[in-house]
């Protein structure tokens, strides 16, 4: 039985990044070799070495929600904070209020006087809570005129520039959080690597705040695992058959580009055009039957990520290189460094 605690280690805080690199594709790059074990310390710019004609790169397009509000009750004054999570229906959200005191059902609530307007429905198994938002115009334009980014809990600075915590190639909303593994990613380089003959493909994949939820049982298998949207063009499809075919490899930016393709993989048997909601929990153990190589960032110690990491990469192999990164001062998290698993 593979334990929880077989997925710590100890970080120090100062490592955490509570800023992204001045230049996106300056930030640091661990090679990672998980035949051999070898690692080379580069910078995120080198992956156009490491990639070759023929290959195929995967993109989660999706974009973050400014899912952050704050607004008052409309009886009292009283301050709360919204968090968007997912919609149920036209107009009416899933959403985390706080305090949760002041959002019982039928509690009315304006944002930014009036531009948008909020009723609690219902409170939801969990304590989420169910509201109906009423406005003049477009819900998302509202929505990013008065929105903040829903920074990780681990980010407690503030982010200047909200583009920075959205990919270059973001494009439909829906997030809670950013694919962090594209946030290296400039257009410039993205143009040099179609140059080299690497071709690329885009999958969506809405990432929810479960991604952030711990793991709580120390058996990892008694996990529940938070389900998220996805989509697989036939577009891209038709790219990873044709990589696979012609011998180059499909390297999957993010741990969501990752899930994607190999939750359709597993519950179709093949990669095809598809669409769904997956809770695939990758852990050692899992063989993987899709990707070749993996980009991603480095991740929270017992998270569900850094295991579905030690599948890829194998056990041993992700441990001692997380302590490598660790002694070498790498960054960490949304904002950090990033590693090229191949």
């Amino acid at each position: 039985m593979m334990k929880k605690s077989d997925f710590y280690y100890d970080l120090p805080k100062e490592l955490i990044a509570q800023h992204p690199t001045e230049k996106r594709d300056q930030s640091r790059l661990l090679v990672v070799d998980r035949n051999t074990g070898e690692l080379q310390h580069r910078h995120f710019f080198d992956i156009l070495d490491e990639l070759r004609p023929g290959d195929c790169l995967i993109l989660n397009n999706t974009k973050v929600l400014p899912a952050r509000i704050f607004g008052v009750k409309e009886e009292t004054g009283a301050h709360v904070e919204f968090l968007l999570l997912k919609t149920v229906e036209p107009d009416v959200w899933e959403v985390i209020a706080g305090p949760g005191k002041r959002a019982k059902p039928g509690a009315k609530f304006s944002f930014e006087n009036g531009l948008l307007n909020a009723e609690v429905l219902d409170v939801l198994e969990g304590g989420n809570r169910l509201v109906r938002f009423t406005y003049d115009g477009n819900f998302y334009e509202v929505l990013d005129r008065i929105g903040q980014m829903p920074l990780p809990p681990y980010i407690t600075e503030k982010l200047e520039d909200s583009s920075r915590y959205q990919t270059v190639y973001s494009e439909k909303l829906g997030s809670a959080a950013a694919p962090t593994a594209g946030l290296h990613f400039t257009k410039e380089l993205l143009a040099k690597l179609r140059e080299k003959g690497v071709e690329i493909g885009e999958v969506t994949l809405h990432v929810g705040l479960g991604t952030f939820r711990p793991v709580k049982t120390e058996d990892i298998t008694a996990h529940t695992m938070h389900s998220e949207h996805y989509w697989l063009p036939k577009e891209t499809a038709d790219l990873i058959n044709r990589t696979k075919a012609n011998g180059g490899r499909v390297i999957a930016v993010g741990t969501t580009s990752c899930r994607t393709l190999e939750s359709v993989a597993t519950f179709h048997g093949k990669i095809e055009e598809a669409e769904g909601d997956t809770d695939i929990f990758i852990y050692p153990g899992y063989e993987f039957k899709c990707i070749d190589a993996l980009i991603t960032n480095f991740h929270l110690p017992e998270s569900t990520l850094i295991m579905l990491v030690s599948a890829f990469c194998g056990y041993e192999n992700t441990m001692h290189f997380y302590d490598v990164a660790v002694k070498e001062k790498y960054r960490f998290f949304s904002f950090g460094d990033a590693c090229f698993i191949r």
